[in-house]
């Protein structure tokens, strides 16, 4: 028998409120919340601990949590909730009826790994928009690169939008944070061929090669990259444009270039 809770001012749902809404409780505790099941199933498949399993019955049965718990490596609590509680920390407008608080991990630099000579990353310099940010890890996820830098982060990595627009991919790829000079050290000690998404002193992007092991950068919308990463860069690259403006969304872009590199390594 599960424990229930009906009302939403119980402690722990408070608890999850918070959580949601408040970066710096993410951030100090080390945990996060997540909702639905595809999110939650690739989260337990990147061996991400949870802690506490939320359901509603009339929307998640029994039997679907214990299949879920049958892939966990601990044992979450787990708490049947009542309509008014689950509508009260529902995120998204249709969660499939389960919400997860979920530990965190650290994305450093020195806990990643490569296991093949020609890795490809994808780096992303300062970027803001969750939004975007979700794209890019979606993208990430569908071309199964090696790696996502994100430089000088400005945003939680587990906001909730971060998670709901990346459909779950924050939890499928290797992911390390760092300021851009930690990240540049570390693909120049690494041998990494550095491609910087940039207007000036570039060349057409489907003319290099990407064989190698190499970088892909992107910077923002607004400022593009900074000046370390163009003086650091193995060649500034750039999409030819067709139309009148100069530029595209971050995250087009970025799949472009990515799949340019996929293309050239045959997609594997």
């Amino acid at each position: 028998m599960y424990k229930q809770i009906s009302s939403t001012q119980n402690a722990t749902i408070k608890h999850i409120l918070q959580l949601q809404e408040k970066s710096r409780s993410r951030k100090k505790e080390g945990k996060c919340i997540l909702e639905g099941l595809r999110e939650l199933t690739l989260a337990l498949d990147g061996d991400y601990t949870i802690d506490t399993l939320l359901f509603y019955p009339e929307i998640c049965a029994h039997e679907r949590i214990q299949e879920l718990l049958k892939k966990a490596k601990n044992t979450p609590e787990c708490i049947e909730i009542s309509k008014e509680v689950y509508q009260k920390i529902a995120y998204r407008g249709s969660t499939e009826g389960v919400i997860a608080v979920m530990q965190t991990k650290e994305h450093l630099l020195k806990n990643i790994t490569f296991h093949n000579k020609t890795p490809l990353i994808l780096v992303a310099e300062a970027p803001e928009k969750p939004g975007n940010i979700g794209a890019l890890l979606r993208t990430a996820d569908a071309a199964n690169v090696d790696a996502v830098f994100i430089a000088n982060p400005k945003t939680d990595l587990y906001n909730p939008n971060i998670v709901r627009s990346s459909v779950g991919c924050v939890f499928t790829t290797q992911i390390a944070m760092g300021n851009t000079a930690e990240i540049i050290s570390f693909l120049r000690e690494k041998e990494i061929s550095i491609y910087c998404a940039a207007l000036t002193a570039s060349e057409n992007y489907h003319v290099q090669n990407f064989k190698k092991a190499t970088a892909i950068v992107v910077g923002t919308e607004a400022t593009g990259l900074s000046d370390e990463w163009l003086k650091n860069s193995t060649q500034n690259i750039i999409i030819p444009m067709q139309g009148k403006i100069d530029s595209m969304n971050v995250s087009v872009a970025a799949a472009i270039l990515i799949f340019e590199a996929k293309r050239q390594r045959d997609f594997k």
